[in-house]
């Protein structure tokens, strides 16, 4: 038995007790995290909110809205030790099927421009930009635009 079947990622929901070690994440890799308040609505309002195991520790997590044939990736995020591993393209993989599951038949998303190896992840899943959000993101001097992508889902490969 090879010893990286140990780091095989598990895909579970998310549930309110992951808060606490969703808001060490988001804090440890974002400049500006969302707030326990934002995932705990996500979860409440019933959003598509995942979490990813690997070798037991919360490698990382996801929040997708599915409506009217449309999706939204929210939130996807890798904490720092599992990062550069292929998880966040394992990740969202697993988020795209579910969309789709759940009758998506496209996913949006927004990313910052100055976020290039989130950005590439995205292009090679096959996203493209299909616009930009002038002053979407809170960022250290003002705010940041953010590049809008978007994918067809029928398949996700």
């Amino acid at each position: 038995m090879s010893a990286q079947l140990e780091y095989l990622p598990a895909f579970r929901r998310m549930t309110a007790a992951d808060l606490d070690a969703l808001m060490a994440i988001e804090n440890e890799i974002y400049p500006h995290p969302w707030t326990r308040g934002n995932f705990a609505d996500a979860l409440n309002a019933g959003y598509h909110c995942w979490a990813m195991e690997c070798a037991g520790y919360l490698a990382g997590y996801s929040v997708i809205t599915v409506a009217a044939g449309e999706s939204h990736l929210l939130n996807l995020s890798i904490a720092t030790p599992w990062q550069r591993c292929g998880l966040g393209r394992e990740l969202l993989r697993f988020g795209m099927r579910v969309a789709h599951d759940y009758g998506a038949q496209r996913m949006f998303l927004e990313v910052r421009p100055s976020n290039p190896r989130a950005i590439a992840i995205y292009q090679v899943a096959g996203f493209r930009q299909i616009g930009l959000r002038r002053g979407y993101y809170p960022a250290g001097e003002g705010r940041e635009d953010a590049v809008v992508m978007e994918r067809a889902l029928p398949a996700a490969s």
